[in-house]
């Protein structure tokens, strides 16, 4: 019987909205059609006073006894007058009155019953309107007010109809507020929880409200509560969307998507009617879920610092909060939202209450890398030397969005080299060009930018070998790549850190700036390559200074707090000037002591550096396994990858590293070629490498 009702109530509000919006159109169609006739007549009698002048009938009459009129036409009681050609009328103020100008007076009736005789007389024509039967007073209102009416509401009804099919948001009769949010039904999306991997917590939480939704009386037996809200804050490509499309998958229950940016519309109120016609929609359907995307599109706090004082989104925000504060718990409505920047939030939307969760999404750690790349691995036909478990350790810090790219990235490769299978190599292969783009073989460098290039980046590795706080070597390579790069060197963790000691923090900022130290060192130069390490260490010493309380100067003292903790973890210093500047000073030092200590270790291992250096302007890419073996005085083209054996050099090798060494004698070719036969491999490899050991001592 309440649904009856309920149902009978919503389809009552529904006509009434038609009515009203019916109501709304024909008020405007009046209104213009009135305003319209009004124009019309408006103008018509200003055309007709620009082009005519009334004269006195007795002045009418001197023009006639005077031949100045041609003809004279009779018209409803009035004469228009024809003049002559080249007679000039002008009136008592000395105006004049050419040709372009009907003069007209109107007609004295019966008190002159000789006007027809005297115009006879001086030859004057006369002319007489024909006859046109008088229009019915009902069809002239027709013409004149209804039929325009009828024509502006049908434009009206068909522009809003057009803009409805385009999406513009203005629909038809009554659906300007009308909410646009995507109804998903069971499974519709496709996603469940099984395809989201590496966020235990989140799901956890999320997996607690559906079973709420599926079995609410045990949790109702107890006196619980049904959660309104929650919030999926994290980085972007964590898989907040994803968590969301999987609810939608699990809950069995209506979902309701849609955009923060989908209440928002050019009509100033439409925001917050969105709003409203959205918890009625989800009413109507309850148990159900409304996920709301990028919600800081609508709810930023309502002060100026975040950009706030819209009065459009103010408007849609405080619907917002009544919605959620309003709606009854018990009929199954909850509210997820996603967002990567908290902090803009109104506090007023945080509270407990409307939003009684917040689920963190943050970046997965190892176990959560291996979960999530064999998720995004089973449908991928795989070879059996990948180890997911290598990849994982080789990705720390990458999202769910980032290994899902590194796993297709890895299957397009496998497809361009005419592989069936994708292998180890295409996966970390895949994941360098994720981080770090394609490789630029067409890139022209001289040999000289190439030896500094090399210098740069072994100046990294070797730093960060010799320190034992810092994060072992993986890869050095001095090809240029798509996003920039010359070269780079890549460290990997051997293990999940999630906290920087004071000692780590430096070591990394030797290791930064030991690229500009062996420029230095080698050659007396410095190059604009070390832009990117510079900045970086810079950051990584304001931070020293300024949040990590970790400077001998202010000791705890914070002087700058995180803006954008979820996107580019940026800050801003809170903090006098005067202290600001001394921070300044301090990091300067900090930089300058760090680069002195890491340019004296690179100048105590000159020998290792410029192996590594030769080594690697040899072979343009080399393992971190190779250098260390270099630092044990080991053969470097024995070592593997990741499992992988090392790239072999792409460039054509010497005649001599393929003769087979026999104990028989070879007898002589003929000819003036007989060196060539007697060439070993180790004489062979001596030669090869001679230039660069000459280079190299010319250098020193």
């Amino acid at each position: 019987m309440d649904d009856n009702q309920n149902r009978n109530s919503n389809n009552n509000n529904k006509n009434k909205k038609n009515m009203n919006g019916l109501l709304i159109l024909v008020a405007w169609a009046v209104g213009l059609t009135v305003i319209i006739n009004y124009l019309s007549a408006y103008s018509r009698q200003a055309a007709a006073t620009a082009s005519t002048h009334e004269i006195m009938y007795s002045e009418f009459k001197d023009l006639v006894r005077e031949g100045k009129v041609e003809s004279v036409l009779l018209k409803d009681g009035m004469l228009e007058i024809t003049t002559v050609d080249g007679y000039v009328y002008t009136d008592k103020d000395g105006q004049e009155y050419d040709e372009n100008f009907t003069l007209f007076t109107m007609q004295m009736g019966a008190y002159d019953q000789g006007l027809l005789d005297m115009l006879d007389e001086y030859g004057v024509k006369q002319y007489t309107n024909p006859y046109v039967p008088e229009m019915s007073p009902v069809l002239e209102f027709m013409v004149a007010y209804i039929l325009p009416m009828v024509i502006l509401i049908g434009v009206f009804m068909l522009f809003m109809n057009m803009m409805a099919k385009r999406g513009g948001g203005i629909g038809g009769i009554g659906s300007v507020g009308k909410s646009n949010a995507k109804v998903y039904m069971e499974k519709s999306t496709g996603v469940s929880f099984a395809d989201v991997a590496g966020q235990d917590e989140a799901k956890e939480s999320l997996e607690e409200i559906i079973d709420f939704l599926h079995n609410p009386g045990k949790y109702t037996a107890i006196g619980a509560k049904l959660p309104k809200g929650a919030l999926l804050v994290g980085s972007p490509g964590t898989g907040k969307t994803l968590l969301a499309k999987a609810v939608a998958g699990e809950a069995g229950v209506p979902f309701f998507s849609i955009s923060g940016s989908g209440f928002v519309e050019m009509f100033v109120g439409v925001g917050a009617s969105r709003v409203r016609d959205l918890f009625q929609e989800a009413a109507k359907v309850a148990p159900c879920i409304i996920f709301i995307d990028e919600i800081d599109a609508i709810g930023k706090t309502r002060d100026s610092r975040y950009g706030g004082g819209n009065d459009e989104r103010e408007q849609t925000l405080n619907q917002l909060l009544a919605e959620m504060d309003g709606f009854d718990p018990s009929k199954g409505i909850i509210v997820l939202a996603a967002t990567n920047r908290p902090e803009v939030l109104d506090k007023a939307l945080l509270r407990p209450g409307r939003f009684d969760r917040r689920i963190t999404v943050d970046r997965p750690n190892l176990a959560g890398r291996l979960a999530t790349l064999q998720v995004h691995t089973r449908k991928i036909r795989m070879a059996e030397d990948v180890n997911l478990e290598k990849i994982a350790q080789a990705t720390a810090g990458c999202v769910g969005a980032d290994l899902a790219n590194t796993v297709n990235e890895a299957a397009l490769r496998a497809v361009r080299h005419g592989r069936h299978a994708v292998n180890q190599e295409d996966l970390l292969s895949s994941f360098e060009v994720v981080i770090a783009g394609a490789e630029k073989k067409g890139t022209v460098i001289t040999e000289q930018e190439k030896r500094i290039i090399a210098y740069h980046e072994v100046g990294h590795a070797l730093t960060a070998a010799k320190q034992k706080n810092a994060q072992p070597v993986t890869k050095i390579t001095i090809v240029p790549h798509t996003e920039g790069a010359l070269g780079y060197t890549l460290h990997l963790p051997e293990e999940e850190k999630f906290l920087m000691s004071r000692e780590d923090i430096l070591t990394e900022i030797r290791t930064l700036l030991a690229g500009r130290c062996a420029e230095e060192l080698v050659f007396d130069t410095q190059t604009s390559g070390a832009a990117n390490d510079i900045e970086r260490a810079t950051e990584l010493a304001r931070n020293l200074v300024a949040r990590f309380g970790m400077s001998e100067k202010f000791g705890m003292m914070a002087l700058g707090s995180v803006q954008s903790r979820y996107l580019d973890g940026g800050y801003s210093m809170n903090c006098a000037q005067e202290t600001f500047a001394a921070a300044d000073r301090e990091v300067v030092e900090l930089l300058q002591r760090c680069h002195d200590e890491a340019l004296e270790l690179l100048r105590e291992n000159r020998e290792l550096l410029d192996a590594i250096a030769s080594y690697l302007f040899e072979k343009e890419t080399i393992t971190g396994a190779q250098m260390m073996a270099i630092l044990d005085g080991r053969d470097p083209d024995k070592e593997e990858y990741y499992g992988v054996p090392a790239p072999q050099d792409s460039t054509i090798e010497a005649p001599a590293k393929h003769i087979s060494m026999v104990s028989q004698t070879i007898p002589m070719p003929a000819g003036p070629e007989p060196a060539a036969d007697g060439a070993s491999g180790d004489g062979a490899e001596e030669d090869k490498q001679k230039p660069d050991n000459e280079q190299d001592e010319k250098q020193e």
